[in-house]
């Protein structure tokens, strides 16, 4: 059986039946268009998925099985959109999703990133940060900087520092959170929330179509 996250611009593709295999990332551009997949998620599902589970479901019991606390506040930070589920007593108590003011946060940094030959893994958080509400939105604060004489870099690391705590309010200002998507390869990322972070990795909502499965 095939379980799929098929995301703006990365898809996680897992096979079941290959015990101990671990899942593929791909390109979603570069997918066939007949790919079909036995059950998924994400923003691409209904393309390629036989049967579809909505992503705040995924990612709820994705983040019950990995996390396995009573109280715990799981941000999913993807190529497209933020949304994040909250549990308390072992329940779910709250939830939200952005697709506007969290708009291509992860895409534009990457996109960033390749324009301006930059490796995040090697950047350290900024002092300042811009006051983005989106990534697009924040292009021109990076244009403005870099031409006012602020390194390439540094422009690169304000704006994804503003977007970790535009993240953080959305969330609603945890003590504590868990990160799941991409973006918790990227340590400025990581390293900007002013809270503690616990990266999950990519495979959480993968691991929320497992655990939908047994149930």
């Amino acid at each position: 059986m095939l379980l799929g996250d098929f995301g703006t611009s990365y898809s996680k593709i897992l096979d079941l039946d290959r015990p101990g295999a671990n899942p593929r990332v791909l390109a979603t551009r570069d997918l066939a268009p007949e790919t079909r997949i036995d059950l998924a998620t994400g923003h691409n599902a209904r393309r390629f998925g036989r049967r579809r589970i909505n992503e705040l479901v995924a990612l709820a019991r994705g983040g019950e099985a990995l996390i396995g606390r009573p109280d715990f506040l799981l941000l999913d930070c993807g190529s497209r959109d933020i949304k994040f589920i909250r549990y308390a007593g072992g329940r779910l108590a709250d939830m939200g999703w952005n697709a506007e003011c969290g708009a291509s946060m992860g895409f534009t940094i990457e996109l960033l990133a390749r324009y301006y030959q930059l490796d995040c893994r090697r950047m350290e958080p900024p002092q300042r940060a811009f006051a983005v509400t989106c990534g697009v939105l924040g292009l021109s604060d990076i244009f403005d900087a870099v031409v006012n004489g602020v390194p390439e870099e540094e422009a690169v690391a304000r704006l994804i520092k503003g977007i970790a705590l535009n993240a953080y309010q959305f969330a609603g200002k945890p003590e504590q959170l868990y990160l799941s998507g991409g973006l918790c390869d990227n340590p400025v990322f990581v390293r900007s929330f002013p809270c503690p972070v616990v990266p999950l990795g990519r495979f959480v909502l993968l691991e929320g179509l497992r655990r939908q499965i047994a149930a």
